[in-house]
């Protein structure tokens, strides 16, 4: 009796040979990039150091696109963002110790997006790993332990033999659902040493999908379609798993009413009759969620911004549906299901009636009517006025990514997005420097569509070493920085907390001088000449910066009172 676990795929006479008679020259760093080859990766990012001279030298013997960044950090934005654009393991390659610790940052706010990253970086020689104190440069007594609270997993090598195979677990890992981060190291002598191992030809780069529990969607099915006012939260795992199209189906046969995240943005059609768009941060929304009698929470742990900070108090069942385990009721009870976010709309789908209910548009239309009355009343004119200048000028499938800067405030709530998976920013863990390269990492994915970055002048003296990336490899992104003279946001929380602010306010370049140093070309524009200047940038090939000196306040907060 043959079992399927007893079938091995035997090798062809052609792979026998040339397993029998590897190509010379070859070391532990081709059989990293001969197995992210294999693995059906094409583009790498990073930046090399000495520990991780052997990979980077074999990145010399392959086909693998590299792309090096200036700052480890930034090569982890730019891989993030490649991966949300590409639903790909973004490779990440670095070096040891500082430059290791460097991408910190991007790989915190990748595993809050779960964006999927796979982080190869090097290590201090075998002999001293263990935690002794043997003095290698960037030695560190344990380095793996400052990424095990950050990425999915954490994979160190110790022989070439186990390079494919760590490599291929990581992969795994990364786009597992939820995807996120994941860390591999490997040892510098082992990366320079000679390798008899034959070339690496095959992975299996699948991971097993996560399917939901049908004794739990059964239940669910039963409290959605017995609903009277049924309501959905759309998260950024929604667009994570490709679910936007099967969110919608669900939400047209259940007559419910749909607000996205920030995270979840573009997951339903902005003006689409069911749509609350993504006016979360107020308490006219928060008031029609907690009157939902069944709420369907899809892709988002309903964590401080998609609770309007935590004052969120629902009156009805909650269903949820997370792929990350630990949100599951980490912040509401709830029938929770662990599960792919578009698997678990299948099975709803196959399941859920369709429901009739006249008043749910009307109900929305009030809803709408109510937040643009309250944000009318606040005479923000110019704030909106510069976002939809933004909106117009950006072509309709062009991604973007947003800093965390005070536009990026607005966009979250106000930014019609136009589609899944076409704006991104940083307000998953919240650092500054995202936007300029994440967007180098979404120009690097999709060449064909121009990329918008958003900064404030703070974020940006995060990420202007990158100019020479953009310009370097010709990257197709616009970036437009709203220069208003510091840390912004930050500037008015203190002065409506404490009277007045400090460490706000910062000394800038000449932002399109800086630009043009580089190569890369500048306009200073006026709020009534954005439209017109970004739409001319945009439309250029290659990199360029649009400075647009304006103090734009934030709406009020309806979460204090």
């Amino acid at each position: 009796m043959t079992h399927d676990h007893d079938l091995v795929l035997r090798p062809t006479p052609a792979q026998t040979e040339a397993a029998l008679n590897p190509p010379p020259g070859r070391t532990g760093g081709d059989l990293v990039v001969e197995t992210l080859a294999a693995l059906g990766a094409t583009t790498v990012f990073g930046l090399p150091g000495q520990h991780a001279l052997g990979l980077f030298d074999a990145l010399r013997r392959s086909d693998l696109r590299y792309l090096g960044l200036r700052v480890e950090n930034n090569a982890g934005f730019a891989a993030d963002a490649y991966g949300r654009i590409t639903g790909e393991a973004a490779p990440l390659l670095l070096s040891t110790g500082p430059g290791a610790l460097t991408s910190l940052p991007a790989l915190q706010e990748a595993a809050a997006a779960s964006a999927p990253v796979l982080a190869i970086s090097s290590q201090v020689p075998v002999a001293g790993l263990g935690g002794g104190r043997h003095g290698y440069l960037h030695e560190l007594p344990d380095q793996a332990a400052s990424f095990r609270g950050v990425v999915k997993s954490v994979h160190t090598v110790r022989t070439q033999s186990q390079i494919p195979s760590a490599i291929e677990a990581a992969w795994k890992s990364a786009l597992s659902a939820p995807h996120g981060p994941v860390w591999v190291e490997i040892p510098q002598d082992v990366l320079l040493a000679q390798t008899a191992i034959p070339v690496v030809t095959g992975g299996d780069a699948f991971p097993e999908e996560l399917v939901p529990r049908p004794e739990l969607t059964a239940v669910a099915a039963d409290l959605l379609s017995k609903a009277a006012r049924p309501a959905i939260v759309a998260g950024g795992g929604v667009v994570r798993a490709d679910a936007s199209g099967k969110l919608r189906q669900l939400a047209e046969r259940l007559q419910a009413p749909v607000v996205t995240t920030p995270g979840g943005k573009g997951a339903f059609p902005w003006n689409h009759p069911l749509s609350l768009q993504s006016w979360i941060e107020d308490r006219h929304t928060t008031d029609f969620l907690e009157d939902a009698d069944v709420l369907l929470v899809v892709g988002s742990g309903l964590g401080e911004l998609s609770s309007n900070y935590h004052t969120f108090k629902p009156r009805g069942r909650i269903v949820q549906i997370e792929a990350d385990l630990g949100k599951l009721e980490s912040n509401h009870p709830a029938l929770g299901i662990h599960a792919d976010a578009r698997l678990a709309l299948q099975a709803l789908l196959e399941t859920v009636p369709a429901r009739e209910d006249a008043t749910a548009a009307d109900r929305v239309r009030e809803l709408l009517a109510k937040v643009a009355d309250r944000i009318a009343s606040q005479e923000l004119t110019l704030e909106q006025s510069v976002l939809a200048s933004v909106r117009r000028a950006l072509p309709a499938d062009s991604p973007s990514f947003w800093d965390m800067t005070i536009l990026a405030y607005w966009a979250w709530s106000a930014f019609d997005a136009k589609g899944p998976n076409h704006m991104h920013s940083a307000q998953g863990a919240g650092g500054l420097g995202y936007a300029f390269p994440a967007a180098l990492g979404a120009a690097a994915a999709d060449p064909t569509r121009p990329v918008l970055a958003v900064s404030g002048d703070g974020g940006a003296l995060y990420s202007v070493a990158e100019l020479a990336t953009a310009r370097q490899y010709g990257l197709n992104v616009t970036w437009l920085i709203v220069d208003d003279g510091g840390y912004g946001i930050l500037r008015e929380y203190m002065t409506d907390a404490f009277g007045e602010a400090t460490a706000t306010e910062l000394t800038r370049p000449d932002f399109v001088a800086l630009a043009e140093s580089f190569g890369v070309p500048g306009v200073r524009t006026t709020p009534e000449n954005l439209e017109q200047d970004l739409a001319k940038a945009l439309a250029a090939p290659g990199p360029s910066v649009v400075l647009l000196p304006a103090v734009l306040r934030m709406f009020a907060p309806t979460h204090l009172g």
